[in-house]
């Protein structure tokens, strides 16, 4: 469970990584969030549901949801600051579960979730985050942006790689 978490930040870290200071502030249209504005709302929402995860609701009295739509971010830095903290946040908790923790009950915005439904359901949730930071690093960067998955045209070979690896070729 904690890989699958720690697969998906590797993934964004390494998107992160391709971006400069502009690129983190570009919005296709007002509508639309920046990777700034998604790193800010990914941030508060693992704050808010990772603290205090099996004691109080996840969706805390003191989160302003709403500003975490508002781009206050303002250096790259500050991006990826923002977003280590609630990667720790996110990972210590996970890491702090025991087993018999994984069947009891949390509440997230006052509905009652199984822990395995509100991780499940928190995955879900960043992962989509996380590939609109990479759809949107690969429109900026173009022939630039170095591929995070199986570059295309490569199929075969990763999967001959793979077959290698795992003593199934």
């Amino acid at each position: 469970m904690n890989s699958r978490f720690n697969q998906l930040k590797n993934q964004g870290d390494r998107a992160l990584e391709q971006l400069e200071e502009p690129d983190i502030h570009w919005v296709p249209n007002e509508a639309a969030n920046s990777i700034a504005v998604i790193v800010k709302h990914m941030s508060g929402n693992m704050v808010s549901r990772w603290t205090d995860f099996l004691t109080s609701d996840g969706e805390k009295e003191n989160r302003n949801r709403d500003q975490e739509f508002i781009n206050t971010i303002a250096s790259k830095d500050d991006l990826l600051e923002t977003w280590e903290y609630g990667w720790r946040i996110l990972i210590s908790t996970l890491q702090s579960l025991k087993e018999e923790d994984l069947e009891k009950y949390v509440t997230i915005r006052s509905q009652s979730l199984s822990v395995i439904d509100a991780i499940e359901r928190q995955l879900t949730h960043y992962s989509s985050h996380i590939g609109q930071i990479l759809y949107i690093g690969k429109q900026l960067k173009g022939t630039q942006w170095q591929s995070l998955s199986i570059p295309k045209g490569k199929s075969e070979e990763y999967l001959k790689e793979m077959k290698k690896k795992h003593g199934t070729s």
